[in-house]
């Protein structure tokens, strides 16, 4: 893994969801796989999804790690290092 300097942001967070996509269940969208800041605990779509709102997200509010929340995955990535983290 690479060495990441943002790991100080990561919070002990809960999910905002649990439902799904909050901005897409908002707009009526569909996504694919999830993503969960460890900043804020906002749970969000991925790039694969047509509205990438956890990219969004980290863009919008600076919140650089994600986590997957997909079943089975146990990943993180810092989208300022573009690394798996």
């Amino acid at each position: 893994m690479t060495t990441c300097g943002h790991l100080d942001q990561i919070r002990d967070v809960s999910p905002d969801s649990d439902e799904g996509c909050g901005d897409c269940l908002a707009i009526g969208s569909r996504w694919v796989h999830l993503r969960m800041c460890l900043s804020c605990g906002h749970v969000a779509c991925c790039d694969s999804s047509p509205n990438r709102h956890a990219t969004a997200h980290a863009g919008a509010t600076g919140h650089p790690i994600v986590r997957s929340v997909e079943p089975g995955e146990d990943w993180r990535w810092c989208y300022v290092d573009q690394a798996l983290v």
